[in-house]
């Protein structure tokens, strides 16, 4: 039986369960005497084990699983009577004293619910849908980015095929090999000097000054400066600290960048080599890529909008449970990238904002593919494969991925499930359309 529900506080509740202490004696003898039919131990036979015995070594095993499924079923049968709807898990307690009927077992049972949520008028939610366009320029900054990823390098001042590369002094984009040795007060320090250390002038991989006084000097030249450290640099023994450096230019070479001609072109996949069919590949791909990042944004935009416009309190139970699989998300991505993260702690209130976020968007969505409609069809969640396919080399391979497992098609389901949201917001919101620089939105600005 249960008492009336308790309300502690705007979701949380209370209520008392109980049931006859015979009801569980009965169930653990019933539960030990099947153990006894398979019980073993020394001096016996496979099923004579005197049931003392298999009283003393499984009895409170078995009590505690009889007690759970007794509470849990309690529970349960009391959350249905009162048409419940239970947010995470209850926090259980014994009850005993006064109100607790002689011959029974009594418990507390703390729980949240979940709240009632109303996605009222949209029309004066504010949404930014954004959009951007693929230009000829666009194709040719990518052809350039994928020369470069194609550079190959020769020595200054050495004929080749392709020159002697002009200049023999070191310029950006120049290919440098030095030795260099640095010291903090004419002693030197731990990172401060290393042999045949190559990098690229111009790509910003060394502290400005280290660049600045390597442009200039030609192979067997060295040179000695001074170098300040910012005082948030990642070694903190030299943070905020001047050096003293002294670079020897060992080899310089040059970048011969390849010609975009038909060799290029088959490089890129075009097996005829024909340039005007690369220029429309590369489009089509950026303009896919550009499609997914303007859908990503718009729909940011979007679960704003809904965050802004629908207030309820939201679970703490539920806070907590998505804080925890973040938590652990991180440290497994961590380690997969190869950190050791073992001892590394992962507090789940670092995730506190983020999974209070995701359970309320995950609230709101729900009531709103429940109330308009929007679950996602088996022709979209097609589709959706077949527009994520066409982008490998074989879209047929990639279709039967994802139909060949139930977890795969339910992640794509569930992308279909929030652009049919996004869809729906942008119908009933004030959307103001909002165009991104290519580079803008591409993250290039830099």
């Amino acid at each position: 039986m249960a008492t009336a529900v308790e309300t502690l506080d705007k979701l949380e509740r209370r209520l008392t369960i109980s049931f006859p202490i015979a009801d569980v004696q009965s169930e653990v003898e019933k539960r030990l005497k099947l153990r006894a039919r398979t019980a073993k131990a020394p001096g016996f036979r496979p099923g004579k084990v005197p049931m003392k015995m298999v009283a003393a070594q499984h009895g409170y095993q078995v009590e505690n699983e009889v007690l759970n499924d007794k509470v849990g079923q309690a529970f349960n049968a009391a959350a249905n009577e009162n048409k419940l709807r239970v947010a995470g898990y209850p926090r259980i307690e014994p009850k005993s004293g006064e109100g607790v009927a002689e011959g029974s077992l009594a418990f507390d049972a703390t729980f949240e619910i979940y709240p009632e949520v109303v996605v009222g008028d949209l029309s004066s939610a504010e949404v930014e849908q954004v959009k951007a366009e693929v230009s000829e320029a666009e194709i040719d900054k990518t052809i350039d980015i994928l020369r470069k990823q194609r550079v190959h390098f020769h020595v200054k001042g050495e004929q080749g095929a392709h020159g002697d590369g002009g200049d023999l002094s070191a310029k950006n984009g120049d290919r440098a090999t030095l030795d260099f040795v640095g010291k903090i007060d004419g002693v030197e320090f731990a990172g401060g000097k290393a042999e045949d250390f190559a990098f690229v002038l111009g790509e910003g991989r060394m502290l400005p000054e280290f660049e600045a006084a390597t442009l200039g000097l030609r192979s067997g030249e060295s040179k000695t400066f001074p170098l300040s450290f910012p005082a948030d640099y990642h070694g903190k023994d030299v943070a905020g600290k001047t050096a003293e450096f002294t670079v020897t230019l060992k080899k310089l070479e040059w970048a011969h960048l390849p010609e975009v001609d038909a060799e290029f072109a088959k490089s890129l996949g075009v097996d005829d080599g024909d340039l005007v069919k690369m220029r429309a590949d590369i489009k089509e791909n950026l303009e896919r890529e550009v499609k997914g990042r303007v859908k990503a944004k718009t729909k940011d935009s979007v679960m704003d909008a809904l965050v802004k416009a629908v207030e309820f309190d939201v679970p703490k139970s539920l806070v907590e449970q998505d804080g925890q699989r973040l938590a652990e998300m991180t440290r497994q991505d961590m380690a997969q990238r190869g950190m050791n993260v073992a001892d590394v702690p992962f507090p789940p209130e670092l995730f506190t904002v983020q999974a209070e976020r995701r359970v309320r968007l995950g609230l709101i969505l729900a009531e709103l593919v429940k109330a308009n409609n929007l679950q996602a069809t088996a022709e979209q969640i097609k589709a959706q494969v077949e527009d994520f396919a066409q982008s490998y080399e074989d879209p047929q391979q990639v279709v039967k991925y994802y139909f060949s497992d139930r977890n795969r098609l339910a992640e794509v389901e569930a992308l279909v499930l929030e652009e049919n949201v996004v869809n729906y917001v942008l119908g009933k919101s004030k959307v103001t359309d909002k165009v991104l620089p290519f580079d803008e939105l591409m993250g290039n600005n830099a």
